[in-house]
């Protein structure tokens, strides 16, 4: 019998057996990814990453890998994340962490995006996952406001500020049946800087589920 944490490690090594020599990987956040840290450490390849966290960059550094300041990056060749919930379109909601500003940045300058997961992330609606959203300090109180009558409750992190120096505030109950007029409205409320929502970014996942590993591909059948 596999447990949770099996599962993670079992779809974070098939994501990491995509990584090859001279790539610049990126580097999600979270226990997930963490796992698919410890394993491209372990197969002492000739690559270099950027991380979507302090975390992830502490953690990679440790084990020995090269980690390069993203704010000279345009474009890197695999990232590698986890998800708090993606569905069978590959739409995923991203953010527990609280560094979903930061990988969904990575994820567009990625040529390939693979989510990691174990199989209780896979969801035939998104919706019952509470969605983080990035919000400056200055705006907390109107955005705050204005996110109030998007979701049937908001729940700001108390004593947490991202990576960024910002606030994230979790939405609670929210319509996932046109995810993207939600991310158009989210992102039109003036101080929210981002996110958990991510719609397009992914092109691949490996979902471990008791020990059986399943790749869903954008635009084919799971294999």
């Amino acid at each position: 019998m596999t447990t949770p944490d099996t599962d993670k490690r079992l779809a974070a090594a098939a994501a990491v057996d995509e990584v090859c020599d001279n790539m610049l990987v990126g580097l999600g956040t979270g226990s997930t990814a963490a796992h698919a840290i410890a394993l491209l450490a372990e197969r002492r390849l000739n690559i270099e990453t950027v991380a979507t966290s302090q975390a992830s960059a502490d953690l990679a550094t440790r084990l020995g890998l090269k980690v390069r300041p993203f704010d000279a990056v345009a474009q890197i060749d695999l990232a590698i994340d986890g998800a708090d919930a993606i569905d069978g379109r590959l739409r995923a909601v991203k953010g527990a962490g609280g560094a979903m500003l930061r990988e969904k940045v990575v994820a567009a300058s990625a040529d390939r995006m693979i989510v990691i997961a174990d199989g209780s992330k896979r969801n035939r609606r998104l919706g019952a996952t509470p969605l983080p959203v990035e919000v400056l300090p200055f705006a907390r109180g109107f955005a705050s406001l204005r996110l109030a009558q998007i979701f049937v409750r908001c729940v700001e992190r108390p004593d947490y500020r991202t990576d960024n120096g910002n606030v994230v505030i979790d939405g609670h109950g929210w319509d996932d049946s046109a995810p993207r007029s939600l991310a158009d409205a989210l992102m039109a409320i003036p101080g929210v800087v981002g996110h958990g929502l991510f719609l397009s970014e992914v092109d691949a996942a490996y979902i471990a589920d008791q020990g059986i590993v399943t790749r869903l591909e954008r635009g084919s059948n799971p294999r």
